[in-house]
């Protein structure tokens, strides 16, 4: 991963992704359109950080992920519920292993698709877009911050704490600790990047 304001090579990614200009130019303006990277003249570079930046992602998917996950428990179905099974036991299997170099990137991708199955059985395509967006947001920081730090708490039981509240169908508790997970890692994330 490269750090906040390094240069991207373009030659670098040409080759490693063996694909003509056209992909990378594509790719290129959907990272500056997202915020991921900067556009400067004749180059790019990864974007800054910023913790203000960061606390409004954070207060925004706190907001958007708890109103998908309400509304997907009042429409869920039995195939939501197994979707969303599914994947917190495939996550689970990995909680233990994600500070093994070999598993951690196993360890994002499933965290990734256990949170979107939480939320998928919401019915509304535009907010699960706005989530998405906010999730990849957060992702970034939040693997500048594992790259330098150990979490400091338990997330395997804020998962499945949160999986049982859903199962239940309990919207409020299943909200509230929603919440509860995504504000913690961003109260960590920022706190380590005010050091």
């Amino acid at each position: 991963m490269r750090r906040p304001g390094a240069k991207i090579r373009l030659e670098e990614l040409k080759s490693a992704f063996r694909v003509s200009w056209s992909p990378i130019r594509e790719a290129l303006s959907t990272l500056v359109a997202e915020g991921l990277i900067v556009a400067e003249a004749r180059a790019y570079r990864v974007a800054p950080v910023s913790t203000a930046q960061f606390a409004e992602v954070i207060r925004l998917r706190t907001l958007l992920e708890a109103m998908a996950l309400r509304e997907a428990i009042a429409r869920g179905d039995e195939a939501w519920e197994a979707d969303m099974l599914a994947a917190h036991h495939r996550l689970s299997k990995l909680e233990d292993r994600r500070w093994n170099e070999a598993d951690a990137a196993d360890w994002e991708r499933w965290h990734r698709t256990y949170h979107g199955a939480l939320i998928r059985g919401c019915g509304a395509p535009i907010l699960l877009q706005f989530c998405e967006q906010l999730n990849d947001m957060t992702d970034r920081y939040r693997r500048l911050f594992l790259s330098t730090h150990r979490l400091d708490r338990d997330v395997a039981g804020e998962h499945r704490a949160i999986t049982e509240a859903t199962l239940d169908r309990d919207a409020d508790k299943a909200c509230r600790l929603m919440e509860r997970h995504i504000q913690r890692t961003g109260k960590n994330i920022l706190r380590s990047m005010k050091l």
